[in-house]
């Protein structure tokens, strides 16, 4: 019970920035290939922590990240329905073909970004997208979502259910 409780919050850690991928995996190998867990030298750092960018910001890209979220008062809000019990595969969201969910509004980019099922819940990941994804008017790189969440790709707004 207290190594599946462990991989959770090592996973919800994951999902909110707070570690790296590498990270992630030497920590669910430290919780599942050691006979004894110390949980505090597993997750004991994470309540401390604050989301990291994986690379320093240029001023220009600094400039840019300090834009507010894109006004969505004017546009439709489309509901997006999730599977809270199960996700299958990821789904990739954006304006191209090749998209699983595919919104037709020029402010989304062609593969905006991917919808993935981890821990238990929805994890939005931004793939570059030059309009950014805003979740409750934040722009996120990556950001675990939760019924009624609001978000943005670009301008288009849609609402988590």
């Amino acid at each position: 019970m207290l190594r599946e409780q462990l991989a959770g919050t090592l996973d919800e850690a994951f999902a909110d920035g707070l570690i790296s991928e590498h990270t992630l995996s030497h920590r669910l190998t430290m919780v599942f290939g050691e006979r004894l867990v110390d949980p505090q030298g597993v997750v004991g750092d994470l309540t401390s922590r604050t989301q990291r960018r994986r690379r320093p910001l240029g001023l220009a890209a600094f400039a840019g990240s300090l834009r507010r979220a894109p006004s969505t008062n004017d546009r439709e809000t489309l509901v997006l329905a999730l599977d809270w019990t199960t996700g299958d595969s990821d789904l990739l969201v954006g304006r191209g073909t090749e998209c699983d969910l595919q919104l037709k509004d020029d402010t989304v980019s062609r593969s905006h970004a991917r919808l993935a099922f981890r821990g238990g819940g929805w994890v939005i990941q931004d793939l570059g997208s030059t309009n950014g994804t805003w979740v409750n008017g934040r722009r996120v790189g990556r950001s675990q979502l939760r019924p009624g969440d609001r978000l943005a790709l670009g301008t288009q707004p849609l609402r988590i259910d």
